[in-house]
């Protein structure tokens, strides 16, 4: 047998939250307990028809079969841009502005390889998702974590960064509405990052995902690209993953700064052949006529956020109630490490959560909840939580 070893880049990686996860759950499933799952954030409301019927009909023209464009269809491009128009009121030029993804998550992981050089420090607010720092490490980039704290509504500490660590970094990546404690940034939080990118020459990384998942249509949450002198520094991704509940289409999109666009696009021109034009087509309808369905799912997401945090504050268990996504952030009970109590709670009740620690260091001391199961399940597995 061949003595064969994994690069020291897969070798030195912890493994990947959500895969150690399952591999738990399988292992208490065949046990025979029964599994209600709350931990990865993967809707389990369906696709709408619209855009499965959008799918099926682009799927029967053969010019679809063909190769599609690295950086999407111009068609899928400018609905991006008039989503962003409309939704935002962003005016973007689909041609140098948006590019096309095979979900968020491929984007966010490509992007540090256009950047990012051996050695370069890249800022991370934490707790976050952990692609950020993973990316990092595979273009040779040294992470530096930010702490997100309760006392600042988890904001980035912005003037705790001092100017030295201001001026060895290449890029900064943040996550609003935030994953995993659903903080929503302000304003005045973006145009001082703006600022401070701009004063230091630092790239801002956005993750959006997660803005219209929100619970007050008085109060959406901000793109960064709406600020001021965004365009000058920033790059957003979002998806249609979360919005039209569109996670195993592998479709999503990173706009703003023109050249780091086309940074982005150069990498996917040599590791990946483009989506699928049929999902494109899905995709455009999605952004086109996809916001009654998006409101309707909001409001499912907003009672069962409310059964759960009123069952939680029944239990005696804090958290934070969620302005916008779909997880509920909250302390572990007293006596108990994050893992220490979501390792209890799956081998002695079948309810799967996410151990805050697994975000990152500062997440310990809270678990995650994910909104992702209907209201009966929710209201069991609280219960099974609060009579351990």
């Amino acid at each position: 047998m061949a003595d064969f070893k994994l690069a020291d880049r897969l070798a030195a990686l912890p493994p990947y939250l959500f895969a150690a996860i399952d591999k738990a759950k399988a292992e208490v499933a065949a046990k025979g307990l029964d599994i209600i799952s709350l931990g990865i954030g993967d809707p389990d409301l369906p696709t709408p028809d619209f855009i499965i019927d959008a799918l099926h009909k682009g799927a029967q023209k053969p010019v679809n079969h063909q190769y599609p464009s690295y950086v999407g269809m111009l068609g899928f491009r400018q609905a991006v841009a008039d989503w962003y128009k409309t939704r935002f009121n962003v005016e973007l030029d689909a041609n140098s502005e948006v590019v096309s993804l095979i979900g968020s998550k491929e984007g966010i992981a490509h992007f540090p390889l256009a950047f990012v050089n051996p050695g370069d420090t890249v800022l991370i607010a934490t707790p976050n998702y952990p692609v950020y720092g993973i990316a990092t490490e595979f273009a040779g980039g040294k992470p530096e974590y930010l702490p997100l704290l309760e006392e600042n509504d988890f904001l980035v500490d912005l003037e705790a960064i001092s100017d030295e660590t201001w001026q060895k970094a290449k890029m900064i990546f943040v996550c609003y509405p935030n994953n995993p404690t659903a903080a929503v940034a302000t304003r005045e939080f973006y145009a001082r990052l703006i600022e401070k990118a701009k004063e230091f020459n630092v790239i801002v990384v956005s993750d959006a995902a997660y803005t219209e998942i929100y619970y007050d249509p008085a109060n959406k949450p901000l793109s960064i690209m709406e600020i001021k002198g965004a365009k000058d520094v920033a790059i957003e991704f979002h998806s249609l993953s979360k919005t039209y509940n569109m996670t195993g289409w592998r479709i999503g999109m990173a706009v703003g700064n023109p050249f780091l666009i086309s940074g982005l696009g150069k990498i996917k021109e040599n590791v990946d052949s483009g989506i699928f034009q049929a999902v494109q087509e899905a995709g455009i309808a999605a952004l086109q006529h996809g916001e009654p369905h998006a409101e309707k799912f909001r409001a499912i997401y907003k009672e069962r956020r409310d059964v759960v945090c009123g069952a939680l504050t029944k239990a005696g268990i804090q958290h934070r109630v969620p302005e916008a996504s779909f997880y509920i952030w909250s302390k572990v009970p007293e006596g108990y490490s994050s893992s220490e109590f979501v390792t209890n709670v799956l081998m002695q009740t079948g309810v799967v959560l996410t151990p805050g620690n697994g975000f990152g260091a500062p997440g310990e001391g809270y678990f995650r909840i994910s909104l992702t199961v209907n209201n009966d399940l929710l209201k069991e597995a609280v219960s099974r939580i609060s009579n351990l």
